[in-house]
């Protein structure tokens, strides 16, 4: 049972997947996420294909006396579902919770920390930094801001050693053509003169567009391919910060 004193509960949004990998990955960051803060309350919502629906989970909330909830969308980039699909829906919570929605878990140093996390685990040393050119490889949006954040964060990252760092996309980047997808973001790299190739996949959880990008890394000859960044500890590191900024705006910076 929620104790109504206690902190706000952290419901975590997750968009969902009919491939069983996503939910699996989803829950394991949860469990994490719960590990590091022993006596929070942590519940789990699904915006389409799996249960709970985040309607559904708010209802069980509100069900165990709880009185305030955090709702953390899981999500690297500010677009469509973080400014439509999850305001709307949390809109149907029960009127006696007081639902506030976190902000969207990128850009964070945390998240370049658990790319290179992955890169590392599939094999690119420190030391290989100057010649390895990365593909920053995103689910894509048609939203413009999110592909901006996504081309900043490639930039910014480039100038911690690496030969090169380019924004790729899987989809969805509607009419433009400066937005390449994985195999053209590899081939390019590879004529600027990158001696090895890293493609860091900038999702969450696996599926329909991470194996995308896989097969775009594999089809242009791409060395590297790194995991998703599923439960990685720097994941629950930041969803944890945005849930403490959304619980204290004014005294929590949401870019940590």
């Amino acid at each position: 049972m929620h104790r109504p004193d206690s902190a706000p509960a952290l419901l975590v949004i997750a968009h969902g997947s009919r491939d069983p990998r996503h939910a699996a990955t989803v829950h394991a960051l949860v469990a994490r996420v719960r590990a590091m803060r022993p006596g929070l309350t942590v519940a789990t919502g699904f915006l389409e294909f799996n249960l709970p629906s985040v309607t559904c989970a708010l209802e069980s909330l509100a069900a165990q006396g709880v009185r305030e909830v955090v709702a953390q969308p899981l999500l690297l980039n500010r677009a469509y579902h973080a400014k439509s699909d999850i305001p709307t829906v949390l809109r149907r919570a029960p009127a006696r919770l007081d639902v506030r929605q976190a902000a969207v878990l990128g850009p964070s140093p945390l998240l370049v920390t658990a790319l290179e996390r992955r890169l590392g685990e599939a094999g690119v040393r420190p030391g290989q930094r100057a010649s390895t050119g990365v593909v920053l490889a995103a689910a894509g949006s048609t939203d413009p801001e999110a592909i901006e954040v996504t081309g900043a964060l490639a930039r910014q990252w480039q100038r911690d050693g690496w030969y090169a760092v380019r924004p790729a996309f899987a989809a969805g980047t509607g009419r433009r053509t400066d937005v390449p997808d994985t195999a053209t973001a590899v081939r390019r790299l590879r004529a600027e003169g990158a001696r090895r190739i890293a493609v860091a996949r900038y999702v969450l959880a696996p599926g329909f567009l991470p194996d995308r990008i896989a097969r775009g890394a594999a089809e242009a000859g791409a060395e590297v391919l790194a995991e998703v960044l599923g439960p990685a500890p720097e994941v629950a590191q930041v969803l944890l910060r945005r849930y403490d900024a959304a619980c204290a705006p004014a005294v929590t910076a949401l870019g940590a």
